[in-house]
């Protein structure tokens, strides 16, 4: 199930859940791997190739991991995944527009400076 008003839940404590300094520079290369890596997935699946889509399913699951690896360092963690959907709804939505969203507000770059 796809959660109602999912970006405004998301970013309500998107700042708490992302402290850690390891976890934030994780996520600071493993978003942009992500994005990159969905693109050539699309690519792929649109020219029909096999090596490309290849790529991009390898470039898509590092990211999932590295991310969730980063998370696990968290003193507060995100809300445990109610199924399929959730994963994939909350996923996308964070890569495409919630973490990019924090980079630009500068939440980052003060998460950052506070870290150990």
């Amino acid at each position: 199930m796809i959660r109602p008003r999912l970006l405004e839940w998301q970013w309500s404590d998107y700042s708490a859940k992302h402290r850690d300094r390891i976890n934030l520079l994780l996520h600071i290369a493993a978003v942009p791997l992500f994005q990159i890596a969905t693109i050539v997935l699309v690519v792929a699946v649109v020219t029909g190739s096999g090596y490309a889509a290849g790529l991009g399913g390898l470039g898509i699951g590092a990211a999932v991991v590295i991310q969730g690896r980063g998370h696990r360092r968290e003193r507060e963690r995100p809300t445990p995944f109610s199924g399929p959907a959730d994963f994939v709804s909350r996923f996308l939505a964070e890569q495409w527009i919630t973490f990019p969203r924090f980079v630009f507000s500068g939440g980052w770059a003060h998460n950052v400076s506070r870290s150990r």
